[in-house]
């Protein structure tokens, strides 16, 4: 039996930024045709997808993104027993370990089964597999439900909340410090909008017993001219995470009623005034009521959860098919110089992955 933690560490030592996974890819796809010919192997650029085909009537995407954040002073992959430590051990090569695992040993498997390997996941959608994928072959993305190996503490995490980015600017009229009232601060107007911010109380609406947990957050000021000057204009950026129970319109509405709502002397276009969407990316429902996910769920052995940051669920849900979030490692440990993952994390999502697979929809 494979041994997780190594074939881990042996992805980690791959280095994979994003748009550097040339190498990553053409090792993974050279293990698969050698170890699983019984799987049909396509790669499209540095994406791969490995498909049985079986007739099964039911077909299940288990999916993974190759790339990493920038490296930390973490790119080597170090074991201390039974964890692993290095870049993307959590985010995610571990959910790679998992995938490439079970499509090289369960050559007839109770679905059909199609193993994704997706590049450019950590950086802006234009470079995502996914989308290249969806333009050039969508033929490969077909199934009736999705799991992605996003770290998840081996729980099931469903669905996905949106996120959005916006930028609120604030005009005013410059003057000499020394006489301030011949002017506007237009810093000084966006008091009562960040304390509105730090007021705010999320909302936690709980869909398919998991309950999401909204955010709304400044997290970025830009302004100023000199050190006795007035400044004549500013730009707070601010980042709001929504649940699937609200669309993304209804998201940025509610985004731009209170942050405006709360400019000090009102917002006013016509004066330089602006609200602007920078980006935006939307939630999914966590869909657990498919039978292949909710098999999921039962053998996984612990209830789901929400899924509170943002992942290519969304990209399922958008086409339709129901997908979640399952995979090893602690999702507070993605992207941080610390990251690692632990053995027991690892087989247990094998375990449960590999019961859905073998036992079909009936195994929960």
């Amino acid at each position: 039996m494979t041994d997780l933690l190594d074939l881990t560490a042996e992805l980690v030592d791959i280095p994979s930024v994003s748009k550097d996974e040339e190498a990553i890819t053409s090792w993974i796809e050279a293990r698969l045709r050698e170890q699983a010919p019984w799987l049909e192997v396509t790669r499209l650029g540095n994406n791969l997808v490995a498909r049985t085909n079986l007739d099964r009537g039911l077909r299940v995407m288990v999916a993974g993104h190759t790339d990493t954040v920038p490296v930390n002073d973490n790119a080597d992959a170090r074991i201390d027993g039974d964890t692993l430590f290095g870049l993307g051990s959590c985010d995610m090569k571990g959910g790679l370990a998992v995938a490439l695992d079970l499509a090289t040993s369960i050559e007839e498997p109770a679905l059909d089964v199609t193993f994704l390997f997706y590049e450019c996941e950590e950086i802006a959608l234009e470079f995502n597999g996914l989308r290249k994928l969806l333009r050039e072959r969508p033929d490969l993305l077909a199934c009736d439900a999705a799991i992605l190996g996003e770290p998840t503490g081996g729980l099931v995490e469903a669905g996905c909340q949106g996120t959005l980015r916006a930028s609120l600017t604030a005009a005013g009229e410059r003057a000499h410090t020394a006489r301030p009232w011949m002017g506007r601060n237009a810093i000084h107007r966006l008091g009562p909008v960040i304390a509105a911010l730090a007021a705010y109380e999320e909302r936690r609406p709980v869909l398919n017993d998991c309950e999401f947990r909204e955010a709304l957050q400044a997290v970025g000021v830009k302004g100023g001219v000199a050190g006795n000057v007035v400044p004549d204009a500013v730009d707070l950026l601010i980042n709001h995470r929504f649940a699937p129970d609200r669309t993304t319109d209804e998201a940025i509405e509610h985004v731009r009623d209170l942050v405006c709502g709360a400019l000090d002397g009102g917002f006013d276009e016509s004066a330089g005034d602006r609200f602007e969407v920078l980006d935006a990316a939307a939630p999914a429902p966590p869909d657990l009521d498919h039978p292949v996910l909710a098999a999921l769920v039962t053998a996984s052995g612990q209830p789901p959860r929400a899924k509170l940051g943002w992942t290519d669920v969304s990209f399922f849900a958008a086409a339709g098919i129901p997908a979640t979030n399952f995979g090893p490692g602690d999702p507070t440990l993605a992207h941080t110089k610390d990251e690692r993952v632990e053995r027991a994390d690892l087989e247990r999502v094998r375990a449960a992955l590999s019961k859905l697979l073998v036992g079909g929809i009936a195994a929960g």
